[in-house]
C-alpha cells in the first residue's frame, strides 16, 4: 500500500519495481488529493488506485488503505511511501520477520546500523529526541519511531483502522498505543534513501506544530495506558 501526493514522476517506476521484485503481489496507490496525474500513472502501471477528494493527510491516507485492506480480506499489508524514500527490496526484510509469527507489526528502522543515512541535524536530533522518550515509555528500545516502512497482520489493521488513528502525522504515539494494546512490534534493520529535493511533510511551520502534537499524543497515551495498568 502506497500512500501518495503528487508523486506522478515516480509512481509508475515504483510499482513497477515492486511488480518485478515481487511477482503477483496486490499494490494499492491511495491518491491523498494530488493535483498532479498521480492516480493515473499509477492505474496505467497496474496498481489499484483509490482517489481521496482532497488532501485529507497521511494518516488519513494510510487508514484509508487499511480499511480497503480489511474489507477486502487480506492477512498481511507492507505500507511504504511513495516518493521512493523506502527501497522495494526491503519489503521481503520486513515480511519474512513477520511472517515468522513473532510479531504483529515489522517496522524498518533506518538507524540500526545497516547503511548511514544521512538527514539533516536539527531533524536527527528530534528523530532521537522521539526514540529515547518512546523507548522509556513503552519499556523497549525504539530507534527509528517515525518510520512509515511496516508491515503488519490483520490483528494490526483491524486496531489501526478504529477512531483514534491521527489523520496527519501517526508516529511514535502509535507505537506506544501498539504496546500498550498488548500487540507484538519489533524494529528490523533496512536502508532507506532520502526523499526528493523540496519535498516534504515536515517544511515550513509544520515541525512546530508537528513537536507539540506529537509530545501531547504521547502523554496522552501514557497516560491511558498507565490507567490500564500498563507504564
Amino acid at each position: 500500500m502506497l500512500p501518495c501526493l503528487d508523486e506522478a514522476p515516480r509512481i509508475g517506476g515504483l510499482i513497477a519495481t515492486l511488480q518485478s521484485l515481487h511477482p503477483g503481489v496486490d499494490i494499492l496507490v491511495v491518491d491523498d488529493g494530488s493535483t498532479d496525474e498521480t492516480a493515473e500513472v499509477a492505474s496505467a502501471a497496474g496498481a489499484a488506485v483509490i482517489r481521496l477528494p482532497y488532501n485529507l493527510g497521511y494518516g488519513a491516507a494510510l487508514q484509508t488503505g487499511y480499511k480497503y485492506a480489511l474489507e477486502q480480506g487480506y492477512d498481511r499489508l507492507v505500507q511504504m511511501d511513495g516518493d521512493g524514500q523506502h527501497p522495494p527490496d526491503e519489503v521481503g526484510t520486513l515480511l519474512e520477520l513477520l511472517d515468522g509469527g513473532e510479531v504483529d507489526l515489522a517496522v524498518g528502522s533506518r538507524f540500526l546500523g545497516r547503511a548511514d543515512y544521512r538527514i539533516p541535524r536539527s531533524r536527527r536530533v528530534g528523530i532521537r529526541m522521539f526514540a529515547w522518550l518512546t523507548s522509556r515509555l513503552a519499556g523497549q528500545c525504539i530507534t527509528d519511531p517515525t518510520s512509515g516502512l511496516q508491515a503488519m497482520n490483520r490483528r494490526m489493521l483491524s486496531f489501526y483502522q478504529q477512531d483514534f488513528y491521527p489523520w496527519d502525522y501517526p508516529d511514535a504515539d502509535m507505537l506506544l498505543r501498539v504496546h500498550y494494546a498488548g500487540f507484538r512490534f519489533r524494529e528490523v534493520p533496512v536502508v532507506m534513501k532520502g526523499g526528493p529535493p523540496g519535498k516534504s511533510m515536515h517544511s515550513g511551520l509544520r515541525p512546530i506544530y508537528y513537536v507539540y502534537k506529537l509530545m501531547l499524543s504521547l502523554f496522552l497515551t501514557w497516560l491511558s495506558g498507565m490507567g490500564r495498568g500498563r507504564g
